[in-house]
């Protein structure tokens, strides 16, 4: 759906398996136009590469040392002198070798001005690898690669994809998003590749077209599971690390924040397909084929599934990639939807009993209610405009959807809307739908 944000007007793309529908937002003129879509790979990539600008510096003049001896006169030498230009000397040393990146060296002077030694520098972290710094990038990466797979599947019909997933228990089950392995919910094939490059055939568990979650199973499988962490404590601009195979390259690892929280995204080529996800927003580097890959904290505990890109006019003829704007889905929800799917196959997702007008704009409109569903029972009727969930303004049909679709069945929902030109306010206790 629209990613709505104040002081623009954009009209985005939903695009599943090379169909598109385009869906306009409101607001002031758009400077461009910009996309949801799920991470497809094997599509065709701009060939135009980026533009360089070589940082060049001209060489000294080849006279240039006699010139710094003619400007400089030095002092009569002494031996105080000798000491402070050696311990210039090793300042500027330890200033370049920290300043490239490297490891720096504790340098000492003895007192009789003799030679320089070397000690070994203390170890930077406490686990098996002492090179890696607890909290790090490299220490994230360390802990997840093993656990994070990369998916090949071949449908049926001769259709293919490749993306992301992670190991999620000790059974070998796998999640994954819905759009990685559709094409083999027909008859097809599902190979997972670890981390280790060892190959084995996953069986489809179950898969939730709503939330865009799949679970797949390896019996046996030679990987550790992940932790999880808890999405709701999320906080924008906290660290994160996104690991995945984009475009094919399994094992990439990438590193960024969180940009925003409740990101309403929608993807999918038909209501009855399309999936509504509240999702969190990071600028982490993603791309096709990073779908199903965790989104991670830097405490190693997986916060999101890595699941949609937002893309740039003029890239639906060749995709594309990464321009800082990724969406995943919390891990709370994707928990509880791994667990109904292991559990039974198929997944439940919260409902009012309702339809609306996906074309209208300043609200929810209310276009049937469903008889007995719990929108009759709490007297919504046709024409009236949803404005808000809990007390969360609500200004589409696919915001409201989304805003649902963050609840449970069985929970209870306070919804303001308004009929003739005046406020209301429901509660109502939400019902379920499978899919």
């Amino acid at each position: 759906m629209p990613l709505r944000t104040p002081g623009s007007d954009a009209a985005y793309r939903q695009t599943n398996g090379g169909r598109s529908t385009t869906q306009r937002s409101f607001g002031q003129p758009e400077p461009q136009e910009s996309q949801f879509r799920p991470m497809y790979p094997g599509q065709a990539w701009p060939t135009q590469q980026p533009a360089y600008r070589p940082m060049y510096t001209p060489p000294p003049p080849s006279d240039w040392h006699q010139q710094q001896a003619r400007a400089y006169t030095p002092e009569p030498p002494n031996k105080l002198n000798r000491v402070v230009a050696i311990a210039a000397l090793v300042a500027l040393v330890i200033g370049v070798i920290a300043g490239a990146g490297a490891a720096t060296a504790v340098v000492a002077l003895d007192g009789n001005n003799g030679p320089i030694t070397d000690q070994p520098s203390p170890p930077v972290g406490n686990g098996a690898d002492p090179k890696i710094r607890t909290g790090s990038v490299s220490a994230v990466a360390a802990t997840l690669l093993p656990s994070v797979v990369q998916l090949k599947v071949e449908g049926s019909d001769n259709s293919d994809a490749t993306g992301s997933g992670f190991v999620i228990d000790n059974l070998g089950h796998i999640l994954t998003n819905n759009h990685v392995v559709a094409a083999a919910a027909k008859g097809g094939s599902i190979q997972v590749v670890t981390n280790s490059n060892k190959v084995a055939t996953a069986r489809l568990v179950g898969r939730s077209p709503a939330y865009d979650l799949a679970v797949v199973q390896v019996v046996g499988l030679d990987a550790p599971s992940v932790q999880f962490g808890r999405s709701d404590l999320a906080v924008v601009g906290q660290d994160v690390v996104a690991i995945g195979s984009p475009l094919g390259l399994a094992g990439t690892v990438t590193s960024g924040i969180i940009s925003a929280k409740n990101r309403p995204v929608t993807t999918g080529d038909s209501v009855d397909q399309a999936s509504y996800i509240s999702a969190l927003q990071t600028d982490a580097a993603i791309n096709p084929g990073n779908s199903g890959g965790p989104l991670v904290d830097m405490n190693a505990r997986v916060i999101g599934v890595n699941s949609a890109i937002a893309t740039v006019r003029g890239s639906e003829d060749g995709q594309s990639g990464s321009i800082g704007l990724g969406f995943a889905i919390p891990i709370d929800q994707a928990r509880r939807t791994a667990q109904q799917l292991i559990a039974t196959g198929q997944a439940s997702y919260p409902v009012i009993g309702a339809s609306v007008d996906m074309s209208f704009e300043g609200g929810a409109r209310v276009s049937a209610v469903n008889a007995n569903s719990p929108a009759a029972r709490a007297g919504l009727r046709v024409g009236d405009v949803i404005t808000s969930v809990n007390n969360e303004p609500v200004d589409s049909a696919e915001v409201l959807i989304v805003a649902i679709r963050t609840h449970q069945p069985g929970e209870s929902v306070r919804l303001a809307y308004q009929r003739s030109g005046r406020s209301r306010t429901i509660t109502l206790t939400l019902g379920q739908q499978i899919g």
